[in-house]
């Protein structure tokens, strides 16, 4: 029995959800929002390196697969904001070559339907949403934009700002990361952030990050329209006779079925969690699952080729939080390398914990020793769309079908940033670095997760039309990172909350 009708279901409260849910939620149409998850618990273990590293306190106990049937413990998260509870803040429009075909080393990244200068009035309102401290004009890669940041750079710490100086002299071109965090350098006073050493990868205690959670349910739920369901998984999605419409909507809350209506639903689960929900909802017509008439629903998946430099230096260096360091001098290749190669970052703050977690078994005090001589970079290069990388669901379980690409400019982006970096030891002011410790995320690692429905023109070579509206099902909407047809080499957060806008106001003229 359905117990209520809606007018807009919105299931998954993340980067896509959590946005949309705040554009629809004063046009006073009743809004249901489910969640698994519950709110993440305010508590000390928040900015505990121990329990969250370590220990994994907040991360899901789901047990996925590779393609050899081999155990995947995927790092992520269900509570209310999905993963931007844990992410680092980094919200970068992508850019506009991007959004062309881009030839690589190894393959091809399509172009996509809509153009950087469709997204990019929604990139402004997305940077005003999250809060975005930034600054134009230093990246020579920036695309074009008619507005300043909403708010000035997060500074450099003083070691960091070596760095920044020395890649200067050596003709480099650094940039701030533009970063949604709720810090007030000129009125400490007035801030929420107090610039700590847990936040790349932690919760925040203080609410003091600008995430999907805080920044876009939190101030959606004033609506008496809206109504926020957490602890509801859902199971099903059941269609008409027809097939050409959602009826139900089945979750489980409180280890009860219970099934809800509306005239639109909206999938935001997370581009794996998205695919899984259509591939199990698959019934008599659409046996392969909903919206998959051109077999195309977990295809394409992609979650960046990333890995992490961390440098050692002979004294130590009190850093508290560097993550605001960017260099994208070789996102599209050098010199004697016309192809792609990505974008390089500062990483967060490297506790003992984080730097044991990758190392073999040693005391603690060697660890401590580490993390404060660490200075970690994070590397990424675009990971090229693949019909055969996918997600799919056998005997209800999750698979992740990978294969690695665009390996040669991700390996020579890794090579290329250590020379970088001992290039610039001469600075008197930043010290040798005495080592040099490379590692890379592995198929666990799922914060970029992105293109398992992807959207188009054309219902045989895509499950999204260019509203995200899928092809075979007309109240049937998917609104999260699976529409992507490429990656580019950007954290994707950003392209995700401003295409939530693009759809609500979409959503908005349809529900009028």
């Amino acid at each position: 029995m359905v117990k209520e009708h809606y007018d807009v279901i919105i299931i998954g409260t993340g980067a896509g959800g959590g946005t949309l849910a705040n554009v629809l939620a004063p046009s006073g149409k009743k809004i249901l929002v489910l969640e698994r998850g519950t709110f993440l618990p305010k508590e000390k273990a928040n900015w505990d390196s121990q329990e969250v590293i370590q220990k994994d306190r907040y991360r899901t106990s789901e047990v996925w697969y590779d393609k050899k049937g081999e155990a995947i413990h995927p790092l992520t998260h269900y509570f209310v904001g999905g993963n931007t509870k844990f992410y680092g803040s980094a919200l970068y429009r992508f850019r506009e070559r991007d959004f062309e075909k881009v030839i690589h080393k190894d393959g091809i990244s399509p172009e996509w339907p809509l153009k950087y200068q469709d997204f990019a009035p929604y990139y402004t309102q997305a940077e005003r949403l999250y809060e975005v401290h930034g600054q134009r004009g230093l990246d020579p890669t920036e695309p074009p934009s008619n507005e300043d940041y909403p708010f000035p750079p997060i500074s450099h710490e003083p070691y960091i700002q070596q760095i920044n100086y020395a890649l200067k002299d050596k003709g480099f071109h650094p940039s701030y990361q533009p970063l949604g965090i709720k810090l007030n350098e000129v009125n400490r006073f007035l801030s929420a952030c107090v610039r700590c050493d847990t936040c790349d990868g932690f919760p925040c205690l203080i609410n003091a990050k600008a995430d999907a959670d805080v920044n876009g349910v939190r101030p959606a739920m004033v609506y008496p329209n809206l109504t926020l369901m957490t602890e509801a998984k859902v199971l099903r999605l059941h269609t008409s006779a027809s097939g050409r419409e959602v009826t139900k909507v089945e979750a489980e809350i409180a280890g009860n079925c219970q099934t809800f209506s509306g005239s639109i639903v909206v999938v935001a689960c997370g581009a794996i969690n998205s695919a899984v929900l259509l591939l199990k909802s698959a019934n008599d017509q659409h046996p392969n699952g909903l919206a998959n008439s051109s077999n195309l629903v977990g295809c394409n998946y992609m979650a960046h080729k990333i890995g992490a430099i961390v440098a050692l230096t002979i004294k130590p260096n009190p850093i508290v939080y560097p993550k605001t360091l960017a260099i994208n001098d070789f996102y599209w290749g050098e010199k004697d390398f016309a192809y792609p190669m990505g974008h390089v970052q500062s990483l967060g703050n490297i506790s003992k914990e984080r730097a044991a977690i990758n190392g073999p078994p040693l005391p603690s005090a060697i660890y401590e020793a580490v993390a404060n001589r660490a200075v970690g970079w994070f590397l990424m290069t675009e990971d090229l769309p693949d019909s055969n990388n996918r997600v799919r669901v056998k005997d209800q379980k999750i698979f992740l079908d990978y294969t690695n690409n665009n390996e040669e400019a991700f390996n020579r982006l890794i090579k290329r940033w250590k020379q970088v970096l001992k290039s610039i030891e001469s600075h008197n002011k930043i010290g040798s670095f005495s080592h040099y410790v490379a590692t890379r995320m592995s198929l666990k690692d799922v914060g970029h997760q992105c293109g398992t429905c992807l959207f188009g023109e054309d219902p045989k070579t895509s499950v999204l039309d260019i509203n995200c509206r899928t092809h075979d099902i007309d109240n049937l909407y998917v609104v999260d990172g699976s529409f992507f047809p490429s990656s580019a080499a950007l954290n994707p957060t950003l392209t995700i909350m401003a295409n939530a806008l693009r759809i609500g106001e979409h959503l908005l003229e349809r529900l009028r």
